[in-house]
């Protein structure tokens, strides 16, 4: 894993003139400020009293028994204690507002109104700031206060009910994956508010972010009532396309969504009938072709399937975990996983030739900056 050395302050970026308020929690809303932090901008995470409930949560580093989650998602912030409903405290944050160019918050609507701190109180003092409010449902509409959470998303977004083999029950991801491409959406859209110029709020929410992931399912049940079906790792325009056993116990993934790199894989395993032609070919003899494809994997050593695949020119690839992905040449030369301070993460989810980002510290301490912040305030 490559080191990256943590320093008291960053030495720029893309983004060095960018100050952002992070007063959001757990994780969507604070993957948006991380992703602008790792580029440069100076991100002061403001926590309440007792501090953020994501530093307590799932797996704890067992140097300082703080929560590596909370080190991944604020690293490269600056953190202080702020009590919002203490009048001295909220008069700290607005100060702090009217010089940022960011507010990043994911309060239910109305919350933030409440506090004295609503985008019309804002917009008033510092009419550029962008405010990036960051909800399960939005701002607006009949679900708009209910509790946001990335199940109910992806429960609700159509995702799960894709999800699952054709007879089981609907399956939810086992990772935070909404909460991590709202945090992307939501990056992205805070960015394009920046560029506009225009102080504005940015409306970006857990739902509609995972509806997006969609495709063109919605546009399909409106034109043809059709609904894609729940077929395990297999697509419905796709076959053969899932994960297979090897013969040595490993799993192998194999796609043929181009009709050239199907035709390959057909010949490859002896599948050179007329009837396999084309996409819809394939499809009408999906339960033949999967059965055929997972017999000649399952007769073969994982190595001996993958160099025949890759001798064919066809996509496949091994199913690793953790543990295959730390010793994977490929991660390695990349560096996707990079030392910040002591704790391996993944590096920086882009790489920008001219202004690359920088990682510089893990998420840090309770109130660690809370004096350079109470008395410098930005960088």
């Amino acid at each position: 894993m490559g080191a990256v050395t943590t320093v008291n302050s960053p030495s720029g970026g893309p983004l060095a003139d960018v100050r952002v308020v992070d007063m959001s929690t757990v994780l969507a809303g604070p993957n948006c400020a991380r992703y602008l932090a790792d580029f440069g901008a100076d991100v002061i995470k403001v926590e309440r009293p007792g501090g953020d409930s994501l530093r307590r949560m799932a797996w704890r580093d067992p140097a300082d028994d703080e929560g590596l989650w909370w080190k991944l998602v604020n690293r490269n912030k600056r953190t202080v204690v702020l009590d919002l409903k203490d009048d001295d405290d909220r008069a700290f944050v607005l100060s702090l507002l009217d010089e940022a160019h960011v507010l990043v918050e994911n309060s239910r609507p109305g919350v933030l109104e409440h506090l004295g701190l609503g985008p019309d109180v804002l917009h008033e003092r510092n009419p550029d700031l962008v405010i990036t409010r960051v909800t399960g449902f939005g701002q607006t509409g009949p679900y708009a206060h209910r509790p946001g959470f990335a199940t109910i998303a992806e429960a609700m977004s159509g995702f799960a009910a894709l999800n699952g083999e054709p007879d089981g029950q609907p399956l939810l991801p086992p990772i935070a994956l909404t909460d991590e491409v709202t945090g992307l959406a939501a990056a992205f859209a805070t960015m394009v508010a920046l560029h506009s110029g225009q102080g504005q709020v940015v409306d970006a929410n857990l739902l509609e972010t995972m509806f997006h992931l969609m495709g063109p399912l919605a546009s399909v049940y409106a034109r043809t009532g059709e609904q894609q079906p729940r077929l395990g790792s297999g697509l419905p325009y796709t076959v053969p396309r899932g994960t297979y056993r090897c013969r040595d116990g490993r799993w192998v993934a194999i796609s043929t969504s181009s009709d050239s790199v199907a035709e390959r894989v057909m010949s490859l395993l002896g599948l050179d009938d007329e009837r396999f032609v084309g996409f819809a070919g394939r499809t009408a003899h999906r339960d033949e072709i999967e059965a055929a494809v997972a017999e000649w994997c399952a007769s073969r050593d994982s190595t001996e399937v993958i160099e025949a695949f890759e001798r064919a020119e066809a996509a496949i690839g091994p199913v690793m975990d953790m543990a295959d992905i730390a010793d994977d040449p490929h991660y390695v030369e990349r560096q996707a996983i990079v030392d910040v301070g002591d704790v391996p993460m993944q590096g920086l989810i882009a790489r920008l030739s001219a202004t690359p980002g920088e990682l510089h510290w893990p998420g840090r301490s309770l109130d660690a900056d809370g004096d350079d912040v109470r008395t410098n305030r930005w960088r």
